[in-house]
Formats: structure tokens, sequence, C-alpha cells
């Protein structure tokens, strides 16, 4: 047999057991000792502000501890921020720290900036230490001498963190690199000068700075495949041939439907004629 004694002491044991097990699960004292043993100040008060703030600690100060190994000098108050903001805290802690060493001048707001625009700023970091090649679809243009020229260029670009906020896309390089071709390719006079020296075409298209307000820079543009197509120019002939051949055939059938009705109304006049003699 317990006696009530017993039982009070065991009940209260036991509360103070989930007291304290629930104090420890919303006060993270593994993440705060994990912090100190890694040289990083955060205080027990902070941690419990996250969680009333509701923002997950780890997210915060595991960031924290890799940017303070890499030598970065951020805070606690900037990577919440940047959290409560919709941000990648993680990702932009991993751009800074590639920037810095590839020696990339990249301060946190900026990156922070460049990550809560919808840009992947790990990705523009690690673009602009090794550039991108983009292919252009097959872009079709006309010679002077009215031939067809298929061509494909490969774009080596690197990504210009200065552009990222607000600077254009990929979409918007490759719609002027195959402006720039199919001017270049147009103001040829023959097809066989584009097939003879296709590099004329890709010194022409990159002298016309085409990665003004993208967010990338044109390295070089390098024409991939060449090839002959259609004889636009016959065709075009041919085509207006046969526009004129029907436009005549229409007018002389209009003018022997007008001499057919004139022959009518004679012959309906000499009839009445007929019939008053």
């Amino acid at each position: 047999m317990i006696s009530i004694g017993g039982l009070s002491f065991l009940v209260l044991v036991m509360l103070g057991v989930v007291l304290f097990v629930t104090l420890m699960s919303f006060i993270p004292v593994g993440l705060w000792i994990s912090a100190l043993a890694a040289g990083v100040k955060v205080g027990i008060i902070t941690l419990v502000g996250m969680r009333l703030r509701r923002v997950p600690p780890a997210q915060i100060v595991n960031p924290l501890i890799k940017a303070d190994k890499a030598g970065l000098a951020v805070n606690v108050d900037q990577l919440e921020a940047h959290y409560l903001a919709g941000g990648n805290v993680d990702r932009v802690v991993d751009a800074l720290i590639a920037a810095e060493r590839a020696n990339i001048p990249l301060q946190f707001e900026r990156a922070a900036a460049i990550d809560l625009a919808g840009r992947n700023v790990l990705e523009a970091v690690q673009m602009s230490v090794n550039p991108r090649v983009i292919e252009t679809p097959i872009i079709s243009a006309v010679a002077r001498d009215g031939i067809e020229v298929k061509a494909v260029a490969r774009v080596t670009v690197r990504a210009n963190i200065d552009r990222l906020v607000g600077g254009a896309g990929a979409e918007t390089i490759i719609a002027r690199i195959g402006e720039g071709v199919v001017t270049s390719v147009g103001s040829s006079d023959t097809h066989k000068m584009v097939l003879e020296n296709p590099d004329s075409i890709s010194k022409t298209v990159l002298s016309k700075g085409l990665d003004a307000g993208t967010a990338f820079e044109i390295l070089s543009i390098d024409i991939a495949d060449v090839d002959v197509g259609r004889n636009i120019g016959a065709q075009l002939q041919t085509d207006q041939a046969e526009a004129d051949k029907n436009i005549a055939q229409a007018k002389a059938e209009e003018r022997r439907a007008m001499a057919v009705a004139q022959e009518q109304e004679m012959k309906a006049r000499v009839e009445e004629m007929r019939a008053k003699v």
C-alpha cells in the first residue's frame, strides 16, 4: 500500500519530469551547447525568443556556426531577419562562403536581396567561377541571295552578380542572339560567305553588347553548326509568279464574263427592235 504522502510525492515527481521534458524540448539546450563548443556565442534567451517568433533555431544557429568558421562577419539578427522575410538562410551563407573563397566581393545584404528576388545566389556565385554554356535552338536566316541558312550557336555566359536583381534571364540572351544571327546573315551578300566564314557572325553578334540589362555577361559566342536550307528567294518568286498567274486568270475570266454579258445585252436589243417592227 502506498500512503497518501508517497502518492503525492510520486505525482510531484512525474509532474516535474513532464515539466523538465517540456522545457528541454522548448529550449534547444543541445544546440546551445553545440554553439558554445564551436565558439559562437548565442544566449539561451535568444534561442527561446526564436521559438516564440516561430523561427527554427537550428536553421539560424547552424548557418551561423558555418559562417563563423569561414570567417564571415554575420550575426544572429541578420540571419533571423532574412528567414522571417522568407529567405533561404543556409543557401545565402553557402553563397557568401563560396564568394569569399573565390575572392568575389559579395556582402550579406546583397546576397540576401538576390535570394529574396527569387534567384539562386549560390548557383550565381558558382556560375561566376565556372561559366555556363547556353545552346540556342536552330536559328533560320536568309542571305541576300535568297538562300536560307540554319545555324546553332553556343553562348558562354558568366553570372553578373551586380545585375542579378532586376536583370533579364537566359531566355532574353537566347532571343537576342537569334536576332543578331538573323541580322548578320541577312546582311551577307551570299550564303556562301556565311558558310566560308561562320566566325564572322560570332564577331558581329558579340560586338552588339547583347548582355546589356541581363543577369549575365557574355564571354564568347561560337557557331556550332551551319547548314543550308531552302531557296527562299526562288520559292518567293515562284509563289509570286503563281499569284500573278491567278490574278491574270481572274481578270481574263472577268473580261470574258463582261463580253458575254454585252453580247446577251445586244441580242436582247435586237429582239426588242424586231418586236417593234
